[in-house]
Protein backbone atom coordinates (compact mmCIF):
# COMPACT_ATOMS: atom_id res chain seq x y z
CA UNK A 1 0.00 0.00 0.00
CA UNK A 2 1.20 3.52 -0.80
CA UNK A 3 2.38 5.83 1.95
CA UNK A 4 -0.51 7.73 3.55
CA UNK A 5 0.77 11.05 2.14
CA UNK A 6 1.58 9.82 -1.37
CA UNK A 7 -1.90 9.81 -2.91
CA UNK A 8 -4.07 12.87 -3.37
CA UNK A 9 -2.07 15.26 -1.17
CA UNK A 10 -0.85 18.60 -2.46
CA UNK A 11 2.67 19.72 -1.54
CA UNK A 12 4.26 23.10 -0.95
CA UNK A 13 7.59 24.40 -2.20
CA UNK A 14 9.28 24.33 1.22
CA UNK A 15 12.77 22.94 1.86
CA UNK A 16 12.70 20.96 5.09
CA UNK A 17 15.82 19.87 6.95
CA UNK A 18 14.18 16.46 7.41
CA UNK A 19 13.87 16.02 3.66
CA UNK A 20 10.11 15.53 3.96
CA UNK A 21 7.77 17.64 1.83
CA UNK A 22 5.30 20.04 3.42
CA UNK A 23 1.63 19.38 2.75
CA UNK A 24 -0.88 22.02 1.76
CA UNK A 25 -3.75 21.16 4.05
CA UNK A 26 -7.43 21.93 3.75
CA UNK A 27 -10.67 21.82 5.65
CA UNK A 28 -12.97 18.95 4.64
CA UNK A 29 -16.56 20.19 4.46
CA UNK A 30 -19.30 18.06 2.94
CA UNK A 31 -16.63 15.74 1.58
CA UNK A 32 -14.84 18.54 -0.29
CA UNK A 33 -11.41 19.96 0.49
CA UNK A 34 -11.58 23.72 1.03
CA UNK A 35 -9.27 26.56 2.08
CA UNK A 36 -10.44 29.01 4.72
CA UNK A 37 -12.87 31.56 3.33
CA UNK A 38 -10.45 34.33 4.36
CA UNK A 39 -7.44 32.67 2.77
CA UNK A 40 -5.53 32.89 6.07
CA UNK A 41 -3.28 29.98 7.06
CA UNK A 42 -0.98 28.73 9.78
CA UNK A 43 1.89 26.23 9.79
CA UNK A 44 2.46 23.00 11.67
CA UNK A 45 6.06 22.40 12.74
CA UNK A 46 7.93 19.48 14.29
CA UNK A 47 8.67 20.32 17.96
CA UNK A 48 11.82 18.16 17.78
CA UNK A 49 13.11 20.08 14.75
CA UNK A 50 11.53 23.51 14.54
CA UNK A 51 12.82 24.05 11.00
CA UNK A 52 10.81 21.02 9.84
CA UNK A 53 7.47 22.36 8.53
CA UNK A 54 4.88 19.62 8.09
CA UNK A 55 2.32 21.74 6.30
CA UNK A 56 0.18 24.83 5.99
CA UNK A 57 -3.47 24.75 7.04
CA UNK A 58 -6.58 26.95 6.91
CA UNK A 59 -7.08 29.41 9.74
CA UNK A 60 -10.82 28.91 9.81
CA UNK A 61 -13.27 31.64 10.70
CA UNK A 62 -16.99 31.81 11.54
CA UNK A 63 -18.00 31.41 7.91
CA UNK A 64 -16.07 28.15 7.66
CA UNK A 65 -17.59 26.83 10.89
CA UNK A 66 -21.08 27.74 9.71
CA UNK A 67 -20.51 25.95 6.41
CA UNK A 68 -19.35 22.83 8.24
CA UNK A 69 -22.33 22.95 10.60
CA UNK A 70 -24.74 23.27 7.69
CA UNK A 71 -23.13 20.28 5.96
CA UNK A 72 -23.47 18.23 9.14
CA UNK A 73 -27.09 19.27 9.62
CA UNK A 74 -27.93 18.45 5.99
CA UNK A 75 -26.27 15.01 6.28
CA UNK A 76 -28.00 14.12 9.56
CA UNK A 77 -31.41 12.88 8.28
CA UNK A 78 -29.89 10.41 5.84
CA UNK A 79 -27.11 9.23 8.14
CA UNK A 80 -29.38 8.75 11.18
CA UNK A 81 -31.74 6.70 8.97
CA UNK A 82 -28.89 4.46 7.80
CA UNK A 83 -29.18 1.07 9.56
CA UNK A 84 -26.84 0.88 12.53
CA UNK A 85 -25.13 -2.33 11.27
CA UNK A 86 -24.28 -0.45 8.05
CA UNK A 87 -22.84 2.42 10.06
CA UNK A 88 -20.85 -0.19 11.98
CA UNK A 89 -19.49 -1.68 8.77
CA UNK A 90 -18.12 1.69 7.68
CA UNK A 91 -16.51 2.10 11.10
CA UNK A 92 -14.98 -1.37 10.72
CA UNK A 93 -13.56 -0.28 7.35
CA UNK A 94 -11.93 2.67 9.13
CA UNK A 95 -10.25 0.31 11.57
CA UNK A 96 -8.89 -1.87 8.79
CA UNK A 97 -7.54 1.14 6.90
CA UNK A 98 -5.88 2.40 10.09
CA UNK A 99 -4.16 -0.99 10.32
CA UNK A 100 -2.97 -0.69 6.72
CA UNK A 101 -1.62 2.82 7.30
CA UNK A 102 -0.51 2.32 10.90
CA UNK A 103 3.24 2.60 10.36
CA UNK A 104 2.83 5.81 8.33
CA UNK A 105 0.48 7.34 10.90
CA UNK A 106 2.83 6.47 13.76
CA UNK A 107 5.74 8.25 12.12
CA UNK A 108 3.55 11.19 11.12
CA UNK A 109 2.24 11.62 14.67
CA UNK A 110 5.72 11.38 16.18
CA UNK A 111 6.98 13.97 13.71
CA UNK A 112 4.10 16.36 14.36
CA UNK A 113 3.85 16.29 18.18
CA UNK A 114 7.12 14.71 19.33
CA UNK A 115 5.80 11.57 21.02
CA UNK A 116 8.05 8.54 20.92
CA UNK A 117 7.39 6.04 18.16
CA UNK A 118 6.37 3.43 20.72
CA UNK A 119 3.80 5.72 22.30
CA UNK A 120 2.45 6.83 18.94
CA UNK A 121 2.13 3.17 17.99
CA UNK A 122 0.08 2.48 21.10
CA UNK A 123 -2.13 5.46 20.43
CA UNK A 124 -2.89 4.60 16.81
CA UNK A 125 -3.65 1.07 18.00
CA UNK A 126 -6.15 2.60 20.46
CA UNK A 127 -7.93 4.23 17.52
CA UNK A 128 -7.96 0.87 15.72
CA UNK A 129 -9.34 -0.89 18.81
CA UNK A 130 -12.06 1.74 19.12
CA UNK A 131 -13.18 1.15 15.53
CA UNK A 132 -13.23 -2.63 15.89
CA UNK A 133 -15.11 -2.43 19.19
CA UNK A 134 -17.82 -0.14 17.83
CA UNK A 135 -18.16 -1.99 14.55
CA UNK A 136 -19.95 -4.74 16.47
CA UNK A 137 -21.95 -2.22 18.52
CA UNK A 138 -23.80 -1.47 15.29
CA UNK A 139 -25.61 -4.75 15.93
CA UNK A 140 -26.08 -4.03 19.63
CA UNK A 141 -27.66 -0.57 19.90
CA UNK A 142 -30.21 -2.25 22.09
CA UNK A 143 -33.40 -0.81 23.48
CA UNK A 144 -35.76 -2.63 25.82
CA UNK A 145 -39.28 -4.00 25.78
CA UNK A 146 -41.09 -3.18 29.00
CA UNK A 147 -44.20 -4.84 30.41
CA UNK A 148 -47.13 -2.47 30.70
CA UNK A 149 -49.40 -2.35 33.72
CA UNK A 150 -52.36 -2.25 31.31
CA UNK A 151 -53.58 -4.96 28.89
CA UNK A 152 -53.05 -4.82 25.13
CA UNK A 153 -50.28 -2.27 25.35
CA UNK A 154 -46.58 -2.42 24.44
CA UNK A 155 -43.83 -0.25 25.93
CA UNK A 156 -40.43 0.06 24.25
CA UNK A 157 -37.28 2.17 24.50
CA UNK A 158 -34.90 3.19 21.71
CA UNK A 159 -31.58 5.00 21.48
CA UNK A 160 -31.89 8.10 19.32
CA UNK A 161 -29.09 10.32 17.98
CA UNK A 162 -28.77 13.88 19.25
CA UNK A 163 -27.96 15.62 15.98
CA UNK A 164 -24.90 17.72 15.13
CA UNK A 165 -21.94 17.19 17.47
CA UNK A 166 -19.09 19.68 17.89
CA UNK A 167 -15.81 17.84 18.56
CA UNK A 168 -12.77 19.58 20.07
CA UNK A 169 -9.76 17.53 21.22
CA UNK A 170 -6.32 18.39 22.57
CA UNK A 171 -3.11 17.66 20.64
CA UNK A 172 -1.49 15.33 23.19
CA UNK A 173 -3.60 12.38 21.97
CA UNK A 174 -4.43 13.47 18.43
CA UNK A 175 -5.39 10.07 17.02
CA UNK A 176 -6.97 8.13 19.92
CA UNK A 177 -9.14 10.85 21.46
CA UNK A 178 -10.95 12.05 18.31
CA UNK A 179 -11.81 8.43 17.59
CA UNK A 180 -13.00 8.00 21.19
CA UNK A 181 -15.42 10.84 20.48
CA UNK A 182 -16.47 10.59 16.85
CA UNK A 183 -16.75 6.82 16.42
CA UNK A 184 -19.48 6.38 19.07
CA UNK A 185 -21.06 9.65 17.90
CA UNK A 186 -21.51 8.47 14.32
CA UNK A 187 -22.35 4.95 15.49
CA UNK A 188 -25.39 6.43 17.25
CA UNK A 189 -26.37 8.26 14.04
CA UNK A 190 -25.02 11.73 14.78
CA UNK A 191 -22.98 13.91 12.43
CA UNK A 192 -19.89 15.88 13.49
CA UNK A 193 -17.92 19.07 13.03
CA UNK A 194 -14.37 18.34 14.19
CA UNK A 195 -12.07 21.23 15.11
CA UNK A 196 -8.60 19.72 14.85
CA UNK A 197 -5.91 20.50 17.44
CA UNK A 198 -3.82 23.46 16.31
CA UNK A 199 -0.59 21.50 16.88
CA UNK A 200 -1.68 18.33 15.02
CA UNK A 201 -3.52 19.45 11.86
CA UNK A 202 -1.69 17.20 9.38
CA UNK A 203 -2.41 14.03 11.34
CA UNK A 204 -6.06 15.13 11.67
CA UNK A 205 -6.22 15.79 7.91
CA UNK A 206 -4.81 12.32 7.19
CA UNK A 207 -7.24 10.65 9.62
CA UNK A 208 -10.22 12.46 8.10
CA UNK A 209 -9.10 11.33 4.63
CA UNK A 210 -9.02 7.73 5.90
CA UNK A 211 -12.54 8.09 7.33
CA UNK A 212 -13.86 9.14 3.94
CA UNK A 213 -11.87 6.45 2.13
CA UNK A 214 -13.68 3.93 4.38
CA UNK A 215 -17.00 4.88 2.79
CA UNK A 216 -18.22 7.61 5.12
CA UNK A 217 -20.87 9.71 3.33
CA UNK A 218 -20.18 13.38 2.69
CA UNK A 219 -21.07 15.71 5.54
CA UNK A 220 -21.09 13.09 8.31
CA UNK A 221 -17.69 14.21 9.63
CA UNK A 222 -16.51 17.70 8.66
CA UNK A 223 -12.96 18.78 9.56
CA UNK A 224 -12.02 22.41 10.23
CA UNK A 225 -8.59 23.66 11.28
CA UNK A 226 -7.63 26.70 13.29
CA UNK A 227 -6.97 28.11 16.72
CA UNK A 228 -8.98 27.41 19.84
CA UNK A 229 -9.60 31.12 20.27
CA UNK A 230 -10.83 31.33 16.68
CA UNK A 231 -12.42 28.27 15.08
CA UNK A 232 -12.91 26.56 18.44
CA UNK A 233 -14.66 29.57 19.95
CA UNK A 234 -16.88 29.95 16.87
CA UNK A 235 -17.96 26.32 17.26
CA UNK A 236 -18.91 26.93 20.90
CA UNK A 237 -20.69 30.18 20.00
CA UNK A 238 -22.81 28.18 17.55
CA UNK A 239 -24.45 26.51 20.57
CA UNK A 240 -26.06 29.86 21.40
CA UNK A 241 -27.23 30.07 17.79
CA UNK A 242 -29.00 26.70 18.00
CA UNK A 243 -26.73 25.03 15.43
CA UNK A 244 -25.11 22.43 17.70
CA UNK A 245 -26.83 19.63 19.62
CA UNK A 246 -23.80 18.26 21.47
CA UNK A 247 -20.29 19.40 22.40
CA UNK A 248 -17.49 17.01 23.29
CA UNK A 249 -14.32 18.69 24.58
CA UNK A 250 -10.97 17.52 25.90
CA UNK A 251 -8.75 20.24 27.35
CA UNK A 252 -8.25 22.53 30.32
CA UNK A 253 -10.67 22.84 33.21
CA UNK A 254 -10.88 26.60 32.70
CA UNK A 255 -12.07 26.26 29.11
CA UNK A 256 -14.26 23.29 30.05
CA UNK A 257 -16.15 25.40 32.59
CA UNK A 258 -16.79 28.04 29.95
CA UNK A 259 -18.11 25.43 27.53
CA UNK A 260 -20.24 23.89 30.27
CA UNK A 261 -21.77 27.31 30.96
CA UNK A 262 -22.67 27.88 27.31
CA UNK A 263 -24.16 24.41 26.95
CA UNK A 264 -25.98 24.67 30.27
CA UNK A 265 -27.84 27.86 29.44
CA UNK A 266 -28.96 26.28 26.15
CA UNK A 267 -29.81 22.87 27.65
CA UNK A 268 -27.33 21.26 25.25
CA UNK A 269 -25.50 18.11 26.28
CA UNK A 270 -21.73 18.36 26.71
CA UNK A 271 -18.97 15.88 27.46
CA UNK A 272 -16.04 17.48 29.30
CA UNK A 273 -12.78 15.58 29.82
CA UNK A 274 -10.53 18.02 31.64
CA UNK A 275 -7.32 18.26 33.66
CA UNK A 276 -5.94 16.30 36.58
CA UNK A 277 -3.54 16.42 39.52
CA UNK A 278 -3.42 12.68 39.71
CA UNK A 279 -2.26 11.22 43.05
CA UNK A 280 -0.16 8.07 43.39
CA UNK A 281 0.26 6.60 46.89
CA UNK A 282 3.14 4.29 47.89
CA UNK A 283 2.61 2.23 51.06
CA UNK A 284 5.20 0.21 53.04
CA UNK A 285 3.84 -3.15 51.87
CA UNK A 286 4.40 -2.25 48.22
CA UNK A 287 6.99 -3.81 45.96
CA UNK A 288 9.23 -0.74 45.95
CA UNK A 289 10.98 -1.51 42.66
CA UNK A 290 7.64 -1.98 40.91
CA UNK A 291 6.32 1.23 42.49
CA UNK A 292 9.38 3.17 41.31
CA UNK A 293 8.79 1.99 37.74
CA UNK A 294 5.12 2.95 37.89
CA UNK A 295 5.71 6.39 39.38
CA UNK A 296 8.57 7.13 36.98
CA UNK A 297 6.51 6.28 33.91
CA UNK A 298 3.41 8.07 35.22
CA UNK A 299 5.41 11.23 35.87
CA UNK A 300 7.64 11.43 32.82
CA UNK A 301 6.12 9.30 30.05
CA UNK A 302 4.96 11.56 27.18
CA UNK A 303 7.06 14.28 28.87
CA UNK A 304 4.32 14.44 31.50
CA UNK A 305 1.86 15.69 28.89
CA UNK A 306 -1.04 13.38 29.64
CA UNK A 307 -4.14 14.42 31.52
CA UNK A 308 -3.53 11.24 33.53
CA UNK A 309 0.15 11.98 34.26
CA UNK A 310 1.28 11.74 37.86
CA UNK A 311 0.78 14.95 39.82
CA UNK A 312 1.26 14.39 43.55
CA UNK A 313 3.44 11.43 44.50
CA UNK A 314 2.39 10.58 48.08
CA UNK A 315 5.00 8.54 49.96
CA UNK A 316 4.50 6.88 53.32
CA UNK A 317 7.16 8.15 55.70
CA UNK A 318 8.47 4.63 56.46
CA UNK A 319 9.58 3.98 52.87
CA UNK A 320 10.31 7.57 51.88
CA UNK A 321 14.12 7.39 51.92
CA UNK A 322 14.38 4.00 50.19
CA UNK A 323 11.92 5.01 47.49
CA UNK A 324 13.50 8.38 46.83
CA UNK A 325 16.97 6.91 46.42
CA UNK A 326 15.78 4.50 43.74
CA UNK A 327 13.41 6.99 42.12
CA UNK A 328 16.02 9.73 41.77
CA UNK A 329 18.49 7.28 40.26
CA UNK A 330 16.00 6.60 37.49
CA UNK A 331 15.17 10.27 37.02
CA UNK A 332 18.83 11.18 36.64
CA UNK A 333 19.33 8.44 34.05
CA UNK A 334 16.39 9.57 31.85
CA UNK A 335 17.08 9.37 28.12
CA UNK A 336 15.51 12.31 26.27
CA UNK A 337 15.59 13.00 22.55
CA UNK A 338 13.99 12.76 19.14
CA UNK A 339 12.52 9.27 18.77
CA UNK A 340 12.79 9.57 14.98
CA UNK A 341 16.59 9.73 15.31
CA UNK A 342 17.48 8.61 18.87
CA UNK A 343 16.84 5.12 20.20
CA UNK A 344 15.32 4.11 23.55
CA UNK A 345 14.31 7.59 24.71
CA UNK A 346 11.73 7.88 27.47
CA UNK A 347 10.33 11.11 26.12
CA UNK A 348 10.81 13.70 23.43
CA UNK A 349 10.06 17.40 23.11
CA UNK A 350 7.13 19.37 24.44
CA UNK A 351 4.13 19.39 22.13
CA UNK A 352 4.91 22.95 21.01
CA UNK A 353 6.47 26.22 22.15
CA UNK A 354 3.16 27.20 23.76
CA UNK A 355 3.19 24.14 26.00
CA UNK A 356 6.82 24.86 26.87
CA UNK A 357 6.01 28.40 27.98
CA UNK A 358 3.06 27.21 30.10
CA UNK A 359 5.18 24.47 31.67
CA UNK A 360 7.92 26.87 32.71
CA UNK A 361 5.28 29.04 34.41
CA UNK A 362 4.27 25.95 36.38
CA UNK A 363 7.87 25.36 37.44
CA UNK A 364 8.04 28.97 38.63
CA UNK A 365 4.92 28.32 40.72
CA UNK A 366 6.58 25.32 42.41
CA UNK A 367 9.67 27.40 43.12
CA UNK A 368 7.61 30.31 44.42
CA UNK A 369 5.76 28.00 46.81
CA UNK A 370 9.04 27.12 48.49
CA UNK A 371 9.11 23.46 47.45
CA UNK A 372 12.58 21.88 47.34
CA UNK A 373 13.79 21.46 43.76
CA UNK A 374 15.75 18.19 43.74
CA UNK A 375 16.20 17.95 40.01
CA UNK A 376 15.55 19.87 36.80
CA UNK A 377 16.80 23.08 35.22
CA UNK A 378 13.88 24.13 33.04
CA UNK A 379 14.45 24.09 29.30
CA UNK A 380 17.28 21.97 27.97
CA UNK A 381 19.90 24.09 26.23
CA UNK A 382 23.38 23.53 24.87
CA UNK A 383 24.72 24.82 28.20
CA UNK A 384 22.19 23.05 30.45
CA UNK A 385 21.39 19.47 29.54
CA UNK A 386 21.08 16.22 31.54
CA UNK A 387 23.65 13.51 30.96
CA UNK A 388 21.44 11.31 28.75
CA UNK A 389 20.01 14.03 26.52
CA UNK A 390 20.58 12.76 22.98
CA UNK A 391 19.14 15.42 20.68
CA UNK A 392 20.28 18.89 19.62
CA UNK A 393 18.87 21.37 22.14
CA UNK A 394 18.94 24.20 19.60
CA UNK A 395 16.70 22.29 17.19
CA UNK A 396 13.68 21.58 19.40
CA UNK A 397 11.65 22.26 22.54
CA UNK A 398 13.02 19.94 25.24
CA UNK A 399 12.63 20.04 29.03
CA UNK A 400 14.52 18.57 31.95
CA UNK A 401 12.63 16.12 34.17
CA UNK A 402 11.77 17.95 37.41
CA UNK A 403 11.27 16.71 40.97
CA UNK A 404 10.05 18.85 43.86
CA UNK A 405 9.91 17.59 47.45
CA UNK A 406 8.67 19.02 50.76
CA UNK A 407 5.38 19.84 49.07
CA UNK A 408 2.55 20.52 51.49
CA UNK A 409 -1.20 20.83 51.20
CA UNK A 410 -1.15 24.62 51.55
CA UNK A 411 0.97 25.12 48.40
CA UNK A 412 -0.44 26.06 45.02
CA UNK A 413 1.68 23.42 43.34
CA UNK A 414 -0.08 20.75 45.44
CA UNK A 415 -3.45 21.71 43.95
CA UNK A 416 -2.68 22.91 40.41
CA UNK A 417 -1.88 20.81 37.37
CA UNK A 418 1.55 21.43 35.82
CA UNK A 419 1.41 20.00 32.31
CA UNK A 420 4.87 18.60 31.65
CA UNK A 421 7.72 16.50 33.10
CA UNK A 422 7.44 17.30 36.81
CA UNK A 423 6.49 15.37 39.95
CA UNK A 424 5.56 17.02 43.26
CA UNK A 425 6.27 14.78 46.26
CA UNK A 426 4.32 14.77 49.51
CA UNK A 427 5.05 12.76 52.68
CA UNK A 428 2.21 10.89 54.43
CA UNK A 429 2.14 9.72 58.05
CA UNK A 430 -0.21 6.76 57.58
CA UNK A 431 -2.83 5.36 55.23
CA UNK A 432 -5.61 7.71 56.32
CA UNK A 433 -3.34 10.70 55.88
CA UNK A 434 -2.33 9.44 52.42
CA UNK A 435 -5.98 9.01 51.40
CA UNK A 436 -6.77 12.51 52.67
CA UNK A 437 -3.90 13.95 50.61
CA UNK A 438 -5.02 12.01 47.54
CA UNK A 439 -8.48 13.57 47.79
CA UNK A 440 -7.35 17.08 48.74
CA UNK A 441 -6.79 18.53 45.26
CA UNK A 442 -9.71 19.99 43.25
CA UNK A 443 -9.27 17.35 40.55
CA UNK A 444 -10.50 13.77 40.31
CA UNK A 445 -9.41 12.15 37.06
CA UNK A 446 -6.98 9.31 37.67
CA UNK A 447 -5.36 7.88 40.81
CA UNK A 448 -3.24 4.94 41.91
CA UNK A 449 -1.87 3.10 44.92
CA UNK A 450 0.98 0.63 45.34
CA UNK A 451 0.29 -1.73 48.21
CA UNK A 452 0.21 -5.47 48.87
CA UNK A 453 -2.19 -5.01 51.78
CA UNK A 454 -5.56 -5.96 50.27
CA UNK A 455 -7.50 -4.03 52.91
CA UNK A 456 -5.56 -0.87 52.04
CA UNK A 457 -6.26 -1.43 48.36
CA UNK A 458 -9.97 -1.88 49.11
CA UNK A 459 -10.15 1.21 51.31
CA UNK A 460 -8.32 3.26 48.70
CA UNK A 461 -10.52 2.31 45.77
CA UNK A 462 -13.67 2.90 47.83
CA UNK A 463 -12.42 6.11 49.46
CA UNK A 464 -10.79 7.92 46.54
CA UNK A 465 -12.79 10.54 44.63
CA UNK A 466 -11.63 9.86 41.07
CA UNK A 467 -12.98 8.49 37.83
CA UNK A 468 -10.20 5.89 37.53
CA UNK A 469 -7.91 4.06 39.95
CA UNK A 470 -4.91 1.80 39.40
CA UNK A 471 -3.90 -0.74 42.04
CA UNK A 472 -0.22 -1.64 41.76
CA UNK A 473 -0.25 0.21 38.45
CA UNK A 474 0.47 3.75 37.28
CA UNK A 475 -2.01 6.60 36.94
CA UNK A 476 -1.84 6.37 33.14
CA UNK A 477 -3.29 3.88 30.74
CA UNK A 478 -6.71 3.26 29.19
CA UNK A 479 -8.33 0.54 27.15
CA UNK A 480 -10.90 1.01 24.41
CA UNK A 481 -13.61 -0.90 26.28
CA UNK A 482 -13.24 0.70 29.74
CA UNK A 483 -14.89 4.02 30.70
CA UNK A 484 -12.55 7.02 30.77
CA UNK A 485 -13.29 10.27 32.61
CA UNK A 486 -13.21 12.08 35.94
CA UNK A 487 -15.11 13.87 38.66
CA UNK A 488 -14.71 17.19 40.51
CA UNK A 489 -12.60 19.58 38.41
CA UNK A 490 -11.70 16.82 35.94
CA UNK A 491 -15.04 16.52 34.19
CA UNK A 492 -18.80 16.61 34.35
CA UNK A 493 -19.39 12.90 34.88
CA UNK A 494 -19.66 11.84 31.24
CA UNK A 495 -17.42 9.04 30.04
CA UNK A 496 -15.47 8.18 26.92
CA UNK A 497 -14.87 4.64 25.61
CA UNK A 498 -16.70 1.36 26.08
CA UNK A 499 -20.46 0.91 26.03
CA UNK A 500 -20.83 3.71 28.58
CA UNK A 501 -19.97 6.40 26.04
CA UNK A 502 -23.17 5.63 24.14
CA UNK A 503 -25.03 7.49 26.88
CA UNK A 504 -23.16 10.64 25.89
CA UNK A 505 -24.18 10.53 22.21
CA UNK A 506 -27.78 9.31 22.35
CA UNK A 507 -30.95 9.91 24.29
CA UNK A 508 -33.57 7.42 25.39
CA UNK A 509 -36.87 7.51 23.53
CA UNK A 510 -39.81 5.79 25.28
CA UNK A 511 -42.63 4.57 23.01
CA UNK A 512 -46.11 3.71 24.31
CA UNK A 513 -47.95 1.58 21.71
CA UNK A 514 -51.67 1.26 22.50
CA UNK A 515 -53.17 -1.83 20.82
CA UNK A 516 -56.53 -2.03 22.60
CA UNK A 517 -58.29 0.49 20.37
CA UNK A 518 -59.35 2.61 23.32
CA UNK A 519 -57.88 5.14 25.71
CA UNK A 520 -56.23 3.52 28.71
CA UNK A 521 -54.67 5.71 31.36
CA UNK A 522 -51.77 4.43 33.40
CA UNK A 523 -52.18 4.67 37.17
CA UNK A 524 -55.89 5.54 36.73
CA UNK A 525 -57.33 2.59 34.84
CA UNK A 526 -55.35 -0.11 36.60
CA UNK A 527 -57.51 -2.58 38.48
CA UNK A 528 -56.74 -2.59 42.16
CA UNK A 529 -55.91 -5.93 43.73
CA UNK A 530 -57.50 -6.26 47.12
CA UNK A 531 -55.35 -7.57 49.92
CA UNK A 532 -56.96 -10.53 51.65
CA UNK A 533 -55.57 -12.02 54.80
CA UNK A 534 -54.68 -15.64 54.27
CA UNK A 535 -56.33 -18.18 56.55
CA UNK A 536 -53.43 -20.13 57.99
CA UNK A 537 -53.66 -22.64 60.83
CA UNK A 538 -50.65 -21.95 63.02
CA UNK A 539 -51.59 -24.55 65.65
CA UNK A 540 -49.36 -27.13 64.05
CA UNK A 541 -46.38 -24.96 64.88
CA UNK A 542 -47.15 -24.93 68.62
Amino acid sequence: MAHILETGFEYMDIKNASGSPAVRGYNIINGQIMPSSSGETFQSTNPARLDDVLGEFPLSNKGDIDAALKAAADAFPSWSATPAPTRGQIIGNMGRLLMDYKEDLVRLQTREIGKTLKESGGEVQEAIDTCLFFQSEGRRLYGQTVNSELPDKELMTYRRPMGVCGIINACNFPSAVPFWKMIPAIMCGNTCVWKSPQDAPLLSFALARIMHEAGLPDGVINLVHGKGSGAGQHLIDAVDEGKVNKISFTGSTEVGKMIGGVCGRNLVSCSLELGGKNPLVIMPSANIDNAVEGAYWAGFGTAGQRCTSLGNLILHKDIYDEFMEKFMAKVKSTRIGDSMRNENVLYGPMLSEKYAVDFLKGIEMCQGDGATQLWGEGRITADSAPENFLADADEGVYMWPHVFTDVTEDMDCFHNEVFGPVVTIVKANDFQHALHLANASPYGLSSAIYTNDRLEAYRYKTGIKAGMTGINNSTTGAEAHLPFGGVKGSGNGTRESGIWVLEAYSYWHAVNDELSGKLQLAQMDVDEIEIEEAEVDYSALA
